[in-house]
């Protein structure tokens, strides 16, 4: 499955990065029972957090970029934990947290920056359950955030 990802991750464009470290008193990610629990990761590009607020600073495509880039990391984040992708049986659920104004409500739209990705990536086992809120803040004025819950093989 890994090489297949790889050529899906060329063929669009895109390179893994290097799994974040955690920034507070949490560990990245969690197995517990064949459910790979991954905290939540923020938007990197250029080595550098991806900013502002829907509806204000930030636009529907760049929100939806953001999103994208914070699934690339959740991948990282799986490898890193697994040693490659081949464990993967599924992706459960998405919890994705918009950075939003009062009167922003297309977070739906943003967080299919993730969930597409997650469907390119690893096809049918990429299709998933999806929370997508908006929040009035987040850790580093991030303008999107993407947690998982992904089943794996033993």
């Amino acid at each position: 499955m890994t090489d297949r990802i790889d050529r899906k991750l060329s063929e669009l464009g895109l390179a893994l990065p290097a799994a974040a470290a955690p920034v507070a008193s949490y560990v990245p990610t969690v197995d517990a029972h064949g459910l790979l629990h991954i905290s939540g990761q923020l938007p990197f590009k250029d080595g550098a957090v991806i900013t502002g607020r829907l509806g204000e600073s930030v636009n529907l495509e760049a929100g939806a970029a953001a999103a994208q880039a914070c699934a690339l990391m959740l991948v990282a984040q799986i490898k890193a934990a697994l040693g490659g992708l081949h464990r993967v049986e599924r992706i459960v659920k998405l919890g994705v947290f918009v950075n939003s104004t009062a009167d922003f409500t297309d977070q739906p739209k943003v967080a299919n920056g993730a969930s597409d990705l997650m469907v390119a990536l690893f096809g049918e086992a990429g299709k998933h359950a999806r929370s997508a809120v908006g929040v009035a803040a987040l850790p580093l004025g991030a303008a999107v955030e993407v947690d998982a819950i992904v089943q794996i093989t033993a």
